[in-house]
């Protein structure tokens, strides 16, 4: 199944950028679908100018100069298809259509000013009543000389040809990123780009999502039977009920409790699956076999494995009780893709693990479907809306494959799995209360592996550290801190000590995303 089919396109080249999944989301934001390719993989890809309206190139973190790492595809610039280099993209537009880049004597990093010096289409409302605009710079090369037939259109202090364009063919560059929220009407200029240098119309919305891929699993499935990956989650949510919509009967939802869900997660999921959605589920309580595996294990990726293979096992088991079934559905995302083994396969790193993500045992005999795996969260919560699913579900924050056993860093046991669900709810109903659940992007207790001393009363103690997260994010690629009225910070404190035996201190995590990452392994 491929989103992309029959759909006209912004094709976004992969040079390594962290915000490259940004100008991505930020194209499909203004109503245009977009997708990504790795540039190594765009040397050999058959660009299409039917359904390829513009070509967007990223950043990245090396040289241009650097021939034997950095490969393009120069053909692209044959096409008569409008280009925008972003940062690295736009150094690469400026070197291949004869300019220079040298390394800078001094590097811009953060908020820059930058100055108009000629009017563009690409800057229509972009500056302000100074002619200036406030940007996001991230490099340490520069154009220093600008190819022939190209216009300055606007300069920073240590940048003097930050927005050039070839009008005649088209080609547009940028040394800053529009798509990060730093910088000043960033996607007034991407917006400029779309609508009035590439001349496409919006083609992308939850509505069109729903049609779309309700259509692509029907054609698909075709009467074939399918078993859902269902968590209670909302990834795997709107899954089932997309399937749901799609063929009906034929979908098997297979919800395994694994002992690692929140509080009363199991009932909630039962009660809106099977008695008001009527799905067909199964109810797999297998919390005492997780227990048992993760005895004595602390490490955070060997926890993660054991939770998959087990996972993996559990649902070949009731797989084979169900006849003639052919697929898995999974609630898989594109920032999942991207954290495991990176989606374009670019020069970004592995983090950690999805225990969703990676395929499937040989033996197990089922075809994967992935049908969010190319959309970012927030745009699985809009086309869960269209669906129909209650907004207690779409707007419930993400919670990790693995569960509670990445929030109890070190070794697992019942006690602390116990503890760990007391004092998350306390914490998730006092965000309620204070009607700040909805503010929040993600929020959640854990539980240290340290004790330290407390009083209570006239008696000492000597009990575990419960940790606070809640972060604010767009799409969980990058994320701050939620900044807590003190206030309120103690009285969440207060609920979690006076109503949780186990825990006599509560600390808030103020990092961000990076250094951190959102979990806690």
């Amino acid at each position: 199944m491929n989103l992309s089919n029959n759909l006209k396109k912004i094709l976004i080249i992969d040079f390594g950028s962290q915000f490259t999944q940004l100008i991505a989301r930020r194209v499909r934001e203004l109503g245009v679908f977009s997708e990504i390719i790795n540039h190594k993989i765009a040397l050999k890809f058959k660009f299409d100018k039917a359904d390829c309206i513009g070509i967007i190139l990223s950043g990245g973190p090396l040289n241009v100069y650097q021939s034997n790492k950095v490969k393009i595809n120069k053909k692209i610039f044959k096409l008569d298809i409008p280009i925008l280099g972003i940062c690295f993209g736009h150094q690469i537009i400026a070197k291949e259509m004869g300019g220079k880049i040298k390394n800078s004597k001094y590097r811009e990093f953060g908020l820059t000013a930058v100055k108009r010096k000629k009017k563009s289409l690409l800057v229509k409302n972009f500056f302000n009543r100074s002619n200036s605009s406030n940007v996001w710079m991230s490099h340490a090369d520069h154009v220093s000389r600008l190819p022939k037939n190209f216009k300055l259109i606007g300069s920073s202090k240590n940048s003097k040809f930050t927005i050039i364009e070839n009008i005649n063919k088209k080609f547009y560059g940028v040394q800053f990123h529009p798509e990060v929220t730093h910088t000043d009407k960033g996607k007034v200029l991407l917006k400029n780009f779309l609508f009035s240098i590439c001349k496409t119309k919006k083609n992308w919305s939850s509505k069109k999502q729903r049609v779309k891929i309700t259509q692509d699993l029907k054609n698909q499935v075709g009467n074939n039977k399918v078993i859902c990956a269902l968590s209670g989650g909302v990834d795997s949510s709107v899954v089932a009920q997309l399937l749901n919509k799609s063929i009906g009967k034929n979908l098997t939802c297979i919800f395994v409790n694994t002992g690692l869900l929140r509080k009363n997660e199991e009932k909630q999921v039962i009660n809106t699956f099977k008695k008001k959605l009527k799905i067909n589920l199964i109810y797999v309580n297998a919390a005492n076999q997780f227990i048992r595996k993760l005895k004595n294990v602390d490490n955070p990726e060997e926890k993660r494995k054991i939770i998959g293979n087990l996972f993996i096992k559990i649902f070949e088991k009731y797989a084979k009780k169900i006849k003639n079934v052919k697929y898995l559905a999974q609630g898989t995302l594109y920032p999942d893709l991207i954290e495991s083994k990176s989606a374009t396969g670019s020069q970004t790193s592995k983090i950690k693990s999805h225990h969703n993500v990676g395929g499937l045992p040989k033996k197990m005999n089922l075809k994967l479907i992935e049908p969010l795996k190319f959309l970012f969260k927030d745009e699985v919560r809009k086309l869960g809306l269209e669906l129909k699913l209650s907004k207690e579900i779409i707007l419930r924050h993400p919670f990790p494959g693995p569960g509670l056993a990445i929030r109890i860093p070190g070794i697992i046991n019942q006690e602390k799995i116990n503890i760990l669900k007391e004092a998350d709810n306390y914490f998730i109903e006092e965000l309620k209360k204070n009607g700040l659940y909805d503010k929040i992007w993600q929020a959640y207790a854990a539980l240290l592996p340290i004790k330290t001393v407390g009083v209570m009363g006239d008696n000492r103690t000597y009990e575990y550290i419960c940790l606070l997260r809640a972060i604010t994010s767009e799409d969980g690629m990058t994320a701050d801190f939620f900044n807590f009225d003190k206030k309120i910070l103690q009285n969440i404190s207060n609920k979690i000590i006076n109503n949780v035996s186990g825990i006599n201190r509560v600390v808030y995590d103020i990092t961000s995303k990076p250094p951190s990452t959102i979990e806690l392994e």
